[in-house]
């Protein structure tokens, strides 16, 4: 994990400790992880969102920050509330068919796109997180993801793009 600046933001911070906490179970149940790497997915999807919130671009998380998305928006009230609150406005998962990426963009250019934008709003980044061609962090078969369009076979993960 990277080390973070006494001025970058943690996007731990955008929720309470106890939703927090709820959506980090959630992925170690739900993926049969780490508490460790839960916490590290949902703290970079809270950045990925408040960075969405403020860009004019449009931003794609990395399949594994997609997770911690995809945990966050199941608790409805919770979820339109943070967008309310940080964007004025709720912040749709639209999904792009699996193979496509949102402006023609190769997925590691998508993903470094929104780095970018998170480093922007003044958050921490995690870079672990942010490979579209990472490791597969659920085992040790040296499974790779390659261009975030190919689920491990040991751990299957959602790996279709998606913007803001």
């Amino acid at each position: 994990m990277s080390e973070t600046s006494a001025t970058e933001l943690r996007g731990q911070g955008l929720v309470s400790e106890q939703l927090f906490e709820q959506l980090v179970r959630r992925i170690v149940r739900e993926q049969a992880t780490t508490t460790e790497w839960a916490t590290r997915i949902v703290d970079q999807a809270l950045a990925f969102l408040a960075a969405c919130a403020v860009s004019t671009e449009p931003l794609s998380p990395s399949s594994t920050v997609d997770i911690g998305w995809h945990a966050f928006i199941l608790y409805t009230k919770e979820y339109a509330a943070f967008c309310q609150r940080v964007a004025g406005h709720y912040l749709h998962h639209d999904p792009t068919p699996i193979g496509v990426t949102p402006n023609d963009l190769e997925p590691q250019e998508n993903v470094d796109r929104s780095v970018r934008a998170i480093r922007d709003a003044g958050f921490a980044v995690d870079p672990e997180l942010w490979d579209a061609s990472a490791k597969c962090s659920q085992c040790k078969q040296g499974c790779t993801h390659s261009g975030g369009n190919t689920g491990c076979h040991h751990h299957p993960v959602r790996t279709d793009t998606v913007t803001a």
